[in-house]
């Protein structure tokens, strides 16, 4: 029940409350970041993406550590959904600056996130933590696209992706030492065609 209760309690702080990170955000504060209209248009629709990519990671790893039966690995997702959490700040804090919001839709992204990180856990241990590599192997591409996508000018959005790309990389690093098994290719592409399906919709939603 307790192990409910704290997945109850993640997801209404990653909905409903502000984030606080545990790390400084990466922006240098000598990079003035000064954007036209149009580029604060557009470097706020990538971050907003990115955002939901972050409440999606809160949902995936709470239900990963919910559906393991192994206190380390569960010790594990927590910690990873832990440093997610800046990441979470981060772009909210950055879709503020730029005078935009964050996806209208967050609660359904949480939601099937979720559900897929349930289904993930339930298929044993080593699939949840394959689950994880390929996750985050197509964020960190995803990421990369954003770096070319962002106004060169943007600074502060550009630092900040590139420290979450950083951390992703080594989250898939992390999951692979832990025992992690590759994905079947029918899993890997199901996955890209929803992540297209989410961040397509949340560039506008």
């Amino acid at each position: 029940m307790d192990r409910f209760l704290g997945a109850a309690d993640s997801a209404l702080r990653t909905l409903f409350a502000k984030p606080h990170a545990g790390r400084p955000c990466p922006v240098v504060p000598a990079d003035e970041t000064r954007l036209q209209e149009r580029e604060m248009r557009q470097a706020a629709a990538l971050m907003r993406v990115n955002h939901v990519g972050e409440v999606c990671a809160q949902a995936l790893y709470t239900a990963q550590a919910l559906g393991t039966r192994d206190p380390a690995l569960r010790r594990h997702f927590e910690r990873a959904a832990d440093e997610e959490t800046d990441h979470l700040a981060w772009t909210a804090e950055r879709l503020q600056e730029l005078g935009d919001r964050p996806s209208l839709l967050n609660p359904l992204w949480y939601a099937g996130a979720f559900a897929i990180g349930l289904v993930a856990g339930r298929l044993g241990d080593r699939v949840s933590l394959g689950f994880v590599v390929e996750t985050e192997r197509q964020v960190e591409a995803h990421l990369e696209t954003h770096m070319r996508r962002l106004p060169p000018g943007d600074h502060a959005s550009r630092a900040i992706v590139a420290q979450m790309k950083d951390d992703e990389a080594a989250h898939a690093g992390q999951a692979l030492a832990a025992g992690a098994v590759e994905l079947p290719a029918p899993a890997r592409a199901l996955m890209r065609a929803a992540a297209k399906v989410m961040t397509t919709t949340a560039h506008y939603i």
